[in-house]
């Protein structure tokens, strides 16, 4: 079998990050590969690496994903209003700490 170099088209220090960077690559049929996310404490920069000849197509694909990624729904609908602030459901489990403490209070006065 011939073996073939590669080259990195990104390096990041995520290697859950290089994971999906790599399925996503491998799903369109581009060979990919990871350098430097094995050992039981996977610390430092990984690179994920393609042929050299499918470089320049994973360079796009993954530039057009980055690109698509950065609109989010808000931005389709210029109209809407923009929330800021915690989660709703953080709201909701603070209220209801707030309203157990305060229950349990009156229950049982000191």
């Amino acid at each position: 079998m011939e073996r073939r170099s590669l080259v990195p088209v990104l390096r990041v220090r995520d290697a859950f990050h290089a994971r999906v960077v790599v399925a996503r690559l491998t799903s369109e049929g581009i060979i990919a590969q990871l350098r430097g996310a094995d050992g039981p404490y996977p610390m430092g920069v990984v690179e994920v690496l393609v042929l050299p000849e499918e470089l320049e197509t994973a360079q796009q694909l993954l530039l057009a994903d980055e690109v698509e990624s950065a609109f989010t729904d808000d931005d389709l609908d210029p109209g809407s209003p923009r929330r800021s602030g915690p989660p709703r459901w953080a709201v909701r489990v603070a209220v209801a700490v707030l309203a157990a403490y305060v229950l349990a209070y009156a229950l049982h006065p000191r």
